[in-house]
């Protein structure tokens, strides 16, 4: 069975002082937990000005909670502006990197040759990459909501050999869930996990092990019928991340499940 994972993506929100102080209440809620971070993982992604300081807050190298960083670019070193590489992430403690989020390929213009490069970089320094895919409305809609999965998912593994693939992690966000408040049912979501999963099934014989998380609009209200569907290994949470109350209640909801 794949590890459990919950996953808070702050995006571009908080001050440092915020960001503290928030990681800070997120640390000190999941100590009152029985909870063991090898069954279930916990991950929270500030903005990158805010890496080492809620590092710190969350317990530095000690830390069971993972630092997760929004994004990386491709390339190792050279003349990037305003680019953060892999190894710099590394540095500073990050353990997981987020691949090729929805709102990076619609905003910044990632495309899948640059999540495979990139997927490739994260796993080859030893980090996990958090892979993400996902369709659109007019996709849905189109009944091409398999295929273009399934063909984010291909550039995913295109390249992963060997113990690599044993740091992926895949999450699946509909982008017509994103921000708006809408959610795959539970019977949608469970459909595109079960191709997610037969794919890296059929990939390789341990990818029956790499976690499916779901993300769009996951909130304590839906965790517990999303984290009980077969397929469904834990959440990518957006908004509902920004509050440790709300954040804490999604871990609940699935360490329950678990």
């Amino acid at each position: 069975m794949p590890q459990r994972l919950v996953i808070g993506n702050w995006k571009l929100h908080l001050t440092a002082a915020e960001a503290v102080a928030l990681a800070s209440a997120v640390a000190e809620g999941l100590g009152g937990f029985e909870w063991d971070p090898a069954r279930v993982g916990v991950g929270i992604a500030p903005s990158y000005p805010f890496l080492v300081p809620v590092g710190q807050a969350i317990g530095g190298a000690d830390a069971r909670v993972d630092l997760v960083a929004q994004a990386c670019h491709p390339e190792p070193q050279g003349a990037f502006t305003g680019a953060v590489s892999v190894e710099q992430l590394a540095s500073v403690g990050v353990r997981r990197v987020i691949v090729g989020h929805s709102e990076r390929r619609r905003v910044f213009g990632v495309d899948d040759p640059q999540v495979t490069r990139t997927v490739n970089r994260v796993l080859g320094a030893g980090l996990s990459a958090v892979a993400c895919v996902g369709e659109t409305l007019a996709e849905r809609d189109s009944g091409r909501a398999r295929e273009v999965v399934l063909g984010q998912l291909d550039a995913v593994l295109e390249g992963v050999k060997g113990s690599a693939l044993g740091r992926l992690i895949v999450a699946y966000e509909p982008v017509w869930a994103i921000g708006t408040g809408q959610v795959a049912t539970p019977a949608q979501a469970g459909e595109v996990h079960g191709w997610i999963h037969e794919r890296l099934a059929s990939f390789d014989p341990n990818g029956s092990q790499v976690p499916v998380l779901y993300g769009g609009s996951v909130k304590p209200g839906n965790i517990a019928e999303l984290a009980s569907t077969p397929g469904i290994d834990g959440a990518l949470v957006g908004g509902a991340s920004l509050e440790a109350e709300s954040f804490l209640k999604i871990v609940q909801g699935v360490l329950k499940a678990s």
